[in-house]
């Protein structure tokens, strides 16, 4: 067998399939007579049903059926032939309708093959490594924000300041009328947290419990409903309630609470010190991988197929669209369109591709003691962690999950090796996004 292929572009090539007609009618024939052994229908015994009806019965279903499977057969055997590798599905076409009793069936198929890879010289490029210093400071930054994780509240004698927990009934109008989402009883807010818009939050501080007020306020440009967007709206809020944080003391008492049973607080602060370098530690690494990422897309030249741009991006707009409805948003509301999630969708089949390519031009394959490593140090992050551990090894799924991060780590540490590592001293509120 010799068979042309046609470049019609940089990936998508066309080749000419002929199905022998005889060929056809011949596994029609038997598959028919197969079926009559098994068919059953009203008025005759199981199996006994003539030919002819089955024929006329199922005749054009298993002719389109047998039709399909041996072009999906000659289309393999001509790709194997011309060492092929394709990215996607092909697309059948018709070539010419038949003619004559022993005409073959003639198609086309158009397809996209996968690229190939050329990389540039990663020795060119630099990546910038945070440099982090835990201060006695950070930790006590982070003992604060635990103990504000363990807040209790108790009922307030006083006006409300920010900070304060508050319950209250709100009615908000546009120019007299009501508008959806501005009504509603027994809410509850913290003031200055950031669950409402701050001039509304910042209009209940001074109050009473009892006490009523009405103020006006404007909703931003870009606020998410449009019927209130840059609007002016007048509120009347009523405190029900209002509740006074009250933190716990950093003492032996909160010492066993993070589960130090002999209360000591040096303990704590040495564990809370490890959590961190973890944290900076993994931090660091996905600021390199994102950088080093950034390197392939820049310093590899390649075409990439069209048809697993269109997949992935198809898989993105399904991801976000899922998303907005599980906060109960339709897509259809912010016009979800293909060209907002194309480029993306691109690279990530690119970056895929290229590490597809390294892995397996460089052998960088995941170790079981790397994929061990990888699950036992999320693992940290939960009570149990061997159970967690065990849980990971349960399921080839998951485990699958741990096996394709060790080769990314993989990928990253060759390519580390390659790139030049510029170091850059960040504080810590910058490496763990504290404004």
């Amino acid at each position: 067998m010799q068979s042309n292929v046609e470049n019609l572009g940089a990936l998508e090539r066309r080749v000419d399939i002929s199905v022998s007609q005889e060929k056809v009618e011949e596994e029609v024939e038997v598959r028919l007579k197969r079926l009559v052994k098994t068919t059953k229908l009203h008025g005759f015994r199981p199996g006994k049903v003539p030919l002819k009806i089955v024929t006329q019965k199922y005749g054009m279903q298993i002719q389109q059926d047998v039709l399909n499977d041996a072009i999906q057969k000659e289309f393999n055997d001509v790709i194997k032939e011309l060492d092929l590798k394709i990215a996607g599905y092909p697309r059948f076409e018709t070539k010419a309708s038949v003619e004559g009793d022993n005409s073959p069936y003639e198609f086309t198929a158009i397809f996209e093959i996968y690229p190939d890879i050329e990389f540039g010289d990663l020795s060119q490029q630099s990546v910038e490594k945070p440099v982090v210093k835990i201060k006695a400071a950070n930790v006590a930054q982070t003992i604060e924000m635990i103990r504000k994780q363990q807040v209790q509240y108790q009922p307030a004698n006083r006006s409300a300041i920010s900070g304060d927990r508050v319950n209250i009934n709100f009615h908000g109008v546009i120019e007299g009328k009501d508008f959806a989402g501005g009504k509603a009883e027994d809410v509850e807010l913290i003031i200055g947290e950031g669950k409402f818009l701050k001039d509304f939050e910042d209009a209940l501080i001074g109050l009473s419990v009892g006490e009523d007020k009405t103020f006006d306020m404007v909703f931003p440009e870009d606020y998410g409903g449009k019927e209130i967007a840059g609007k002016s709206v007048t509120f009347e809020i009523k405190v029900n309630a209002i509740d006074i944080p009250i933190l716990p003391e950093v003492n032996a008492d909160f010492a066993k609470l993070l589960g130090i049973p002999d209360g000591d607080l040096d303990k704590v602060r040495t564990g809370i010190r490890q959590d961190l370098e973890r944290e900076i530690s993994k931090r660091i690494r996905s600021k390199l991988k994102e950088q080093i990422m950034q390197c392939f897309l820049e310093s590899v030249q390649m075409d990439t197929p069209n048809v697993l741009i269109r997949q992935e991006t198809e898989r993105l707009m399904k991801d976000a669209s899922d998303n907005l409805e599980s906060r109960g948003m339709k897509a259809h509301d912010i016009q979800l369109t293909p060209e907002m999630f194309k480029d993306k969708a691109e690279n990530r089949i690119k970056l895929g591709l290229i590490l597809s390519e390294l892995v397996k031009v460089h052998d960088l394959k995941a170790t079981p003691e790397k994929v061990r490593s990888i699950i036992e140090e999320k693992s940290q992050n939960y009570e149990n962690p061997e159970q967690v551990v065990k849980w990971h090894y349960a399921s080839p799924e998951r485990l699958q999950e741990a096996q394709s991060l060790a080769l990314e780590d993989n990928v990253v540490q060759w390519a580390l090796d390659k790139v030049k590592i510029i170091e850059k001293k960040v504080t810590f509120d910058e490496i763990m996004g504290i404004s």
